[in-house]
């Protein structure tokens, strides 16, 4: 090989490695922008049917309004986290709820697939399928895993977004009134806009049994839009993250050893007879020990 070969190589790979980076900066800054205060307007409507029961009904339309602060948790190389409060209330007088989260992962190769009944299936992919790509993983109000997918951000005519279809429990809104499915298979799509970003979903709901084919009940639209407003309109929720920031730092730290694991996750649905996010919600829950040992108390043996 001559060496204006080896040095047009030398650059070539210099270029694609260049490029590669940018792209990653690219979107590491599209994640990013989904951090801050912003006036969100949650729209769900079931769009069709297919059960074979004439008394079956969908479920109502549902469109819910609210301030929402995303905290930036986690700014690595790798790895983003944020933490999402709804701040409800107006003139002072505000109540903080624990929200959800969402952490992206560069490149991840470890997985916790929802299987349906509280059940996650723990799953490895190779280097070469998750090359270039995100894992969004998204937590419950109470840290524990609810559901993840990887994909590639994409950054084309002037739009950013990211797209992924996974399994996930029922929403909040549907597992204290609905049991006649069991899966949401999720398909998401998260893109940066003019005004903020917006949460595009087309979901199916599914029956799952073991040894069975799955069943697809209805499918049902979201359409979520988080507009951006001045950060200062969500101080409370800032004020109120920062005061108990130590104690959730506790349980995400509890929930790393969990996951960490690596292994199939099964968990109780409740414990003396309370849901996870109860036991940890409760004010009066603070002593690290007291913590760990409630969360490992869902944990099947």
């Amino acid at each position: 090989m001559t060496s204006r070969v080896f040095i047009a190589l030398l650059a070539l790979c210099f270029s694609m490695e260049l490029t590669a980076q940018d792209k990653k900066e690219l979107d590491k800054n599209a994640i990013k922008k989904m951090c801050g205060c912003y006036e969100v307007t949650f729209n769900f409507t079931e769009t069709f049917n297919y059960s074979n029961d004439s008394l079956y009904r969908p479920s109502d339309t549902k469109i819910s309004k609210g301030l929402e602060w995303a905290e930036l948790v986690t700014d690595e190389e790798n790895k983003i986290s944020m933490q999402h409060l709804l701040q409800v209330g107006h003139g002072g007088q505000y109540h903080i709820v624990k929200h959800w989260r969402q952490d992206w992962l560069f490149e991840n190769k470890d997985f916790y697939m929802f299987n349906g009944d509280n059940q996650w299936v723990f799953e490895t992919k190779s280097e070469e399928e998750v090359k270039g790509q995100w894992t969004q993983k998204v937590y419950q109000v109470d840290d524990s895993p609810r559901y993840e997918g990887s994909s590639t951000w994409v950054h084309v005519d002037g739009k950013s977004y990211w797209e992924n279809t996974t399994d996930a429990p029922l929403p909040r809104r549907e597992y204290t009134k609905r049991s006649d499915y069991n899966v949401t298979e999720r398909g998401n799509r998260h893109e940066i806009t003019d005004y903020g970003w917006v949460h595009d979903q087309d979901n199916a709901k599914v029956i799952r049994e073991e040894g069975k084919e799955d069943i697809l009940l209805a499918k049902e639209k979201g359409y979520n839009t988080y507009v951006k407003v001045d950060d200062s309109r969500c101080q409370a929720a800032a004020d109120w993250w920062k005061e108990n920031y130590d104690k959730w730092a506790i349980v995400r730290t509890k929930w790393e050893d969990v996951y960490g694991r690596n292994k199939d996750l099964n968990l109780e649905a409740k414990v003396d007879n309370k849901v996870l996010f109860k036991h940890l919600f409760d004010d009066a829950l603070t002593e690290k020990n007291a913590i760990e040992e409630t969360i490992e108390s869902f944990v099947k043996k």
